[in-house]
């Protein structure tokens, strides 16, 4: 298993699998009950809450001026993408990570934020400054280009709203365990 002792902090019951890649590891705090799967790859600040599920081959990309903060009771599934810092490709400038300041593209940086109860579903991409607000759900092969309204389901690309979320039960089950 993943040496949690090199992470920022870490809380109780948390598994992180040996084939993860987190390349800031000092910048990272985990909360409690939370599983990291087999080929995460994180290269930004992260905080992740309590009761959090990251499947296998999520990515969260930026460098170390990116961020993505996820908050408890969030699922990210397999195969996603979280940029929260990349080129915009507009052509003013040359992309990669070590081209000069001086000749690079236009840079686009904003911080990530998966609010309770919310869902990334298989393969989908978030984009800089994107809000997941609570308890919405990006769908499968989704494209997300700007943040949700709550408990709202979202799919396609880009991402649109098609229908509203039930939030009682989650809410009322995430209380009885001691969340509010």
């Amino acid at each position: 298993m993943y040496d949690n002792s090199q992470l920022h902090s870490c809380g109780s019951d948390v598994r992180i699998d040996d084939w993860v890649r987190i390349t800031r590891p000092a910048l990272v705090d985990v909360g409690n009950h939370v599983a990291i799967d087999f080929g995460f790859y994180c290269s930004v600040r992260m905080k992740v809450g309590d009761y959090v599920h990251i499947s296998p081959h999520v990515s969260v990309v930026g460098g170390a001026d990116g961020y993505l903060e996820i908050d408890p009771f969030v699922t990210i599934s397999s195969g996603s993408r979280l940029i929260c810092s990349g080129e915009t490709f507009s052509g003013d400038g040359l992309v990669g990570p070590f081209v000069p300041a001086e000749f690079r593209d236009t840079i686009t940086c904003a911080p990530i934020h998966l609010q309770r109860f919310s869902g990334i579903a298989s393969n989908v991409v978030v984009f800089p400054g994107c809000v997941v607000a609570e308890g919405s759900v990006v769908g499968a092969g989704s494209v997300l280009t700007a943040s949700t309204e709550p408990w709202t389901v979202y799919v396609g690309a880009p991402a649109r709203p098609v229908k509203k979320r039930r939030d009682d039960r989650m809410k009322a089950f995430a209380e009885k365990m001691g969340y509010r």
